[in-house]
């Protein structure tokens, strides 16, 4: 068993989880800054991969991709160990911070921190986006991603639609777009 390579599985994934204030989407960018940048585990076309994936199915964004990243990198128990690791912070600071937040509830700072983190958060998810965009190969994508964009937007907020029926409507449309496979011998 590779103790080091267990032990970077769990710092990588014990720092997402204590720096991304804010749940899975805000702990995304810092998954990718350690995956991908810091310890070049997958590419960055992998981890887009991954993380799309991740989105159509079930649960906890965040969780989901430490399990799959875990297992890949470092088999069973690189599984564990990016779980736990991704979950221990979460439980820890929410214990924590709930009792601290409760207590000073109506204080003008706790009140300052909570509205200052919003924006951060916000720069982060597109800072994500752009990544996401800047890693397709086709530019002719840009434009459709925009065009999904605005659709998304009024589909979900003017039209007030479930997400989830949004959701099964894009992977109708990813599943028809995909690369068939080349099948000459």
């Amino acid at each position: 068993m590779n103790w080091s390579l267990h032990k970077h599985i769990f710092i990588a994934f014990f720092r997402a989880g204590m720096l991304g204030y804010g749940g899975g989407p805000a702990s995304i960018p810092l998954v990718h800054k350690e995956v991908v940048e810091n310890f070049e585990w997958i590419t960055d076309e992998e981890f887009y991969d991954i993380l799309a994936i991740g989105n159509t199915l079930p649960g906890p964004i965040f969780t989901k991709m430490a399990g799959y990243i875990g297992y890949r990198i470092g088999g069973m128990m690189g599984v564990f160990n990016a779980i736990v690791a991704s979950v221990i912070p979460t439980v820890i600071l929410m214990i924590t911070l709930v009792g601290i937040l409760m207590t000073f509830r109506s204080s003008p700072f706790i009140e300052g921190m909570t509205q200052a983190i919003a924006p951060v958060v916000g720069v982060m998810l597109l800072t994500l986006t752009y990544n996401t965009l800047k890693s397709t190969k086709q530019r002719s994508s840009w434009l459709f991603v925009i065009i999904l964009t605005l659709i998304s937007i009024i589909i979900l907020e003017l039209l007030n639609i479930h997400p989830a029926f949004f959701i099964v409507i894009l992977l109708i449309i990813g599943f028809s777009y995909r690369k068939k496979p080349n099948t000459t011998s």
